[in-house]
């Protein structure tokens, strides 16, 4: 039978998430970077993202972030653009909600943006056609004769 090395198991060696209360320098957006928010989660490392140019974009959760730091819908990320594919980026940094309301206040995100809400981006008037009829027979119920 191996010996345990001892010390605890995968979690320990994994280590902690020590600088969490700490606070970081706000990072501001240079060339080749944009804004977005969230929109939905592909799984897989991916996403799918608004950015604050106006152009929905599919971007990648890069492996420094993939594990350490979770992003949901609504998160304020941080992209980088690529050069030769204007419809994929990749993810940079994830703000907390009270980095992205300093940038707001900043000027950096539009008026539009709301930050701590999950953002849906399908109208909300898609389920109004839909009737459900009420209507109940009662032939179907009781013992089966015929299921022979």
């Amino acid at each position: 039978m191996p010996k345990n090395k001892g010390k605890g198991g995968k979690n320990r060696r994994r280590g902690k998430n020590e600088n969490e209360t700490e606070k970081r320098e706000l990072v501001f957006k240079e060339d080749g970077q944009e804004y977005a928010q969230v929109t939905k989660m592909l799984g897989n490392g991916r996403l799918e993202a608004m950015c604050f140019d106006g152009v929905k974009r599919l971007c990648h959760i890069r492996g420094k972030l993939r594990k350490k730091v979770w992003i949901n819908q609504g998160d304020i990320i941080l992209i980088g653009l690529r050069d030769y594919q204007d419809a994929k980026a990749d993810v940079i940094l994830k703000y907390t909600p009270d980095e992205a309301r300093n940038l707001k206040t900043y000027g950096e995100f539009p008026e539009t943006v709301r930050i701590n809400d999950t953002v849906t981006f399908v109208d909300g008037d898609m389920d109004e056609d839909i009737e459900f009829g009420d209507e109940v027979s009662d032939e179907g119920e009781g013992d089966p004769v015929d299921a022979i």
